[in-house]
């Protein structure tokens, strides 16, 4: 059998690296990407997603196959921040950036992934599945891409999301839904030297909410962050407002919800305890998923790394993926390791062995 051309697929994620998109700012990678893969074979269609989330749109593309077997394959087009100019570095087998930027091996190592093993697939004409890609944009901040997907397009009722790290041959099962919020603590100026007890101190307020609250590590499946705070005028005023983002997660839905209200009570009882007014808005960003070890496409994909002697292992995380949106929408869909090290970070690199092997995997699922 043929090996993947590590050239052309180390030569084309360069390529993609080097677009910026940060999250929002896609059209270009994703006019991009539409092109190539018109090219390819594919027939793509252009989803549009609202302008307010980005200047440009979420794909679809699909490539009839003779299996009778077919699935969605999806990875994000945007990066974090900094992401502008990125400048990729290879040095004995790893790249890396310059170091003053992400590298955006998430998840353009996906997308190369891919494409590279779809370009292997129709060089040595093998019969495969039925291939649906769903590229997604604003995944960084939100999941937006993939809540807003239109999937009347999908066909398929599977999906690959290729967008962890870890040893290839990780096989996301699990991951825990997502609520965000947003608490305004309103108290009352006074001149801190003159006359403090005038005042109501918002941060006050805070502290005493945050040392009730119960934060970090809450067990196994649930955690929960304040992780911005922002007030204050002067060191002589005693502050009358400050604002405080937090976040909950857990692989259990009723255990977030009652981590969430946990943490609105006890704002509001602290509010109500100094006499400041509490604003508190709360949004689900995005929903857990749970699928059995069991389930006949974590099975398939096992047997996947299994037939190339890579050990194949399930495992949760703690992070949200366009994965979670899926799931919600009815496609049993895990996500698999590209490789991808340190993300979000100037230190992000990947292994070229790494994108290798995915691709090889990616190779024999979609022909097996």
């Amino acid at each position: 059998m043929a090996q993947i051309n590590s050239d052309r697929l180390v030569q084309h994620f360069i390529e993609l690296v080097k677009i910026d998109s940060e999250s929002g700012n896609e059209k270009r990678i994703a006019e991009t990407l539409a092109e190539q893969l018109g090219m390819m074979g594919f027939s793509v269609q252009k989803l549009p997603v609202s302008a307010e989330i980005t200047n440009g749109f979420n794909i679809y593309a699909r490539l009839e196959g003779q299996l009778d077997d077919s699935v969605v394959l999806s990875c994000h087009m945007d990066t974090v921040t900094p992401g502008i100019g990125i400048e990729p570095v290879i040095e004995d087998g790893i790249i890396r950036s310059k170091g003053n930027t992400i590298l955006g091996g998430d998840d353009k190592s996906g997308i190369a992934a891919i494409m590279e093993a779809v370009r292997c697939i129709k060089e040595e004409n093998l019969e495969h599945k039925t291939i649906e890609l769903a590229f997604t944009v604003y995944e960084e901040g939100g999941l937006l891409g993939s809540k807003h997907y239109d999937m009347s397009c999908i066909t398929s009722n599977k999906a690959i999301v290729l967008d962890s790290g870890g040893p290839i041959g990780t096989i996301i099962t699990s991951a825990p839904g997502q609520q965000s919020i947003h608490c305004t603590i309103k108290g009352r100026a006074a001149h801190a030297g003159l006359a403090p007890e005038q005042g109501i101190s918002a941060i006050q307020v805070a502290a005493d909410a945050v040392n009730n609250m119960n934060l970090l590590r809450i067990d196994a499946e649930t955690t929960a962050n304040i992780g911005v705070v922002k007030g204050g005028m002067a060191t002589n005023i005693v502050m009358p407002e400050m604002t405080l983002e937090a976040e909950a997660r857990s692989l259990n839905d009723d255990k977030l919800a009652a981590q969430v209200e946990h943490m609105v009570k006890t704002f509001e009882e602290a509010g109500a305890q100094h006499g400041a007014e509490i604003v508190i808005e709360t949004s689900r960003a995005y929903n857990a998923f749970v699928i059995a070890d069991g389930h006949p496409h974590v099975l398939e994909v096992m047997e996947t790394f299994k037939a190339l002697d890579m050990q194949p292992e399930l495992k949760s995380t703690g992070g949200g993926s366009d994965a979670n949106n899926f799931n919600e929408k009815g496609l049993v869909t895990v996500n698999l390791s590209t490789g991808m090290s340190k993300v979000h970070t100037v230190d992000e690199f990947i292994a070229i062995s790494d994108m290798e092997k995915i691709t090889e995997a990616l190779k024999h699922y979609l022909t097996h």
